[in-house]
C-alpha cells in the first residue's frame, strides 16, 4: 500500500452545547487507504468524517490535506465527496443524469461527460441502467448510482457514512466485496464509518477503534482482533472472555485461581491485568484433563459449531466448539498459551467481562428490579 500520508489530524477536539464529542485526537490517513472509523454511536466517528469533508469546523486543532491546513476550506472546495446513509439521489433525474450531476455543474463537455458517466456505470456494475428512474432501483443499485455519482469527479478522498446500514443482510454482504474491489480499482482513499464490527474487519486496511470521543487504537484488522490494548477494544471486536488477573511474572498469568503460562511479558512482578480469552480459542475437554473445569448453562446451536456458556468458579465463560456438549455437563477447558492475551488495566477494566447476560442494558434492568423488590 502507497504510504504517502494524504490527510492528518491534530488535536482535533469538538463539542456540542456543552458536551465534549472529539476529545483532542490525532489521526494520519494514506492515499490509497481503506480506513474504517468504528465505535458505537456517539463514539465520534461521523462528526470525524464530518470535519475531514468540511461540514463540520473543530474548535482546536487542524486539519491538514497533503500538508496544507484546510481547516477553513469550505466542502466544494476540497478533493473529497461523500456517500450518505441516505443516498441523497434525485428523484426526477434518471440513473445517468443522476451520476452526470457533478460533471454538469462543472461545466463538463458532453462527450467527456458520456464517457466518465459510462465508466463508472461499468465500475459499479450498473451498464444499461442509465435510463432507468432512480426510484424504480432497489436500495443495493441506488447505492451503487450514488457512489458512482461520487467518484465520477474522481475526488481524492471518498468519504462513507455508513452507507451500508440500510440494506438487508445478504446485501451488505455483496456490497462490502463490492466496495472493496471499487477502492482497489480506483485507487481512491476511503474513509468508511460503521458501528459494525464484522464491517471494519473484513473490508478495512486499518481500522480506527473510537469510544468517548478519543481514539482508543489503531491497527490492521489482524492487529484489532488478536491485540486488543483494553477491555473496550476487547468487548466491542467480536466476542471476548475478559477476566482479572495478576502477572506474577512474564509469560506466567494468574487467573480463575490458577497460573497459566501465557506469552505476554513486560508487567510489574504481581500487577493487576485485564486477560482476553476468545471463545474459539478455548478447546473442551474431559474434565480430568481440563486447566479449568466447568458447568455449561448454555447451548446455542449456531450452524457450523455450538455456542456454549460454561459457569467456572461463578465467571460465565462463552465458548465456541464443534462437538455438542449438553446443558448441565461438566466439562474441562484448555487454554494454550498464545490463546492468553494479557493487557493492562484501563478505565474500561471491570465494565466487561463474563457471559452472565449478552448487553450491559439487561444487566442494568435486573439491577433495577432489584432496586424495586429491595423498596
Amino acid at each position: 500500500m502507497n504510504k504517502n500520508v494524504l490527510i492528518r489530524l491534530g488535536g482535533i477536539s469538538k463539542s456540542y452545547d456543552g458536551e465534549v464529542v472529539l476529545d483532542n485526537i490525532d489521526l494520519t490517513i494514506h492515499d490509497k487507504e481503506f480506513i474504517t472509523l468504528l465505535g458505537p454511536s456517539g463514539c465520534g466517528k461521523t462528526t470525524t468524517l464530518r470535519i475531514i469533508g468540511g461540514f463540520e469546523t473543530p474548535d482546536a486543532g487542524d486539519v491538514y490535506f497533503e500538508d496544507k491546513r484546510i481547516n477553513d476550506l469550505p466542502p466544494y472546495k476540497r478533493q473529497v465527496n461523500t456517500v450518505f446513509q441516505r443516498y441523497a439521489l434525485f428523484p426526477h433525474l434518471n440513473v445517468f443524469d443522476n451520476v452526470a450531476f457533478g460533471l454538469r455543474v462543472n461545466k463538463t463537455p458532453d462527450a467527456e461527460i458520456r464517457e466518465k458517466v459510462k465508466e463508472m456505470l461499468e465500475l459499479v456494475n450498473l451498464k444499461g441502467f442509465e435510463r432507468r428512474k432512480v426510484n424504480t432501483l432497489s436500495g443495493g443499485q441506488q447505492q451503487r448510482v450514488a457512489i458512482a455519482r461520487a467518484l465520477v469527479n474522481r475526488p481524492k478522498v471518498l468519504l462513507l457514512d455508513e452507507p451500508l446500514a440500510a440494506l438487508d443482510y445478504k446485501l451488505r454482504k455483496d456490497m462490502q466485496v463490492e466496495l472493496k474491489n471499487i477502492q482497489h480499482k480506483t485507487g481512491i482513499t476511503f474513509i468508511f464509518v460503521t458501528h459494525d464490527q464484522e464491517e471494519a474487519l473484513s473490508m478495512s486496511d486499518t481500522v480506527v477503534v473510537m469510544s468517548k470521543g478519543k481514539i482508543q487504537q489503531i491497527g490492521t484488522p489482524t492487529d484489532i482482533y488478536n491485540e486488543p490494548v483494553n477491555a473496550f477494544v476487547a468487548d466491542f471486536i467480536g466476542e471476548s472472555n475478559i477476566l482479572d488477573g495478576v502477572m506474577p511474572e512474564d509469560v506466567k498469568v494468574k487467573f480463575a485461581g490458577q497460573t497459566f503460562v501465557c506469552v505476554d511479558g513486560g508487567f510489574d512482578k504481581n500487577e493487576p491485568v485485564d486477560v482476553v480469552i476468545r471463545p474459539e480459542d478455548v478447546d473442551v475437554v474431559k474434565p480430568e484433563a481440563g486447566m479449568l473445569v466447568g458447568l455449561v448453562t448454555g447451548v446455542t446451536f449456531k450452524g457450523d459449531y455450538y455456542e456454549i456458556i460454561v459457569d467456572v468458579k461463578g465467571f460465565k465463560w462463552m465458548l465456541e466448539t464443534s462437538d455438542f456438549v449438553g446443558e448441565g455437563e461438566t466439562i474441562g477447558l484448555s487454554i494454550d498459551p498464545d490463546a492468553i492475551h494479557v493487557m493492562k488495566k484501563s478505565e474500561y477494566s471491570g465494565l466487561f467481562g463474563d457471559y452472565s447476560s449478552f448487553s450491559d442494558e439487561l444487566d442494568k434492568l435486573s439491577d433495577a428490579t432489584e432496586e424495586v423488590e429491595a423498596e
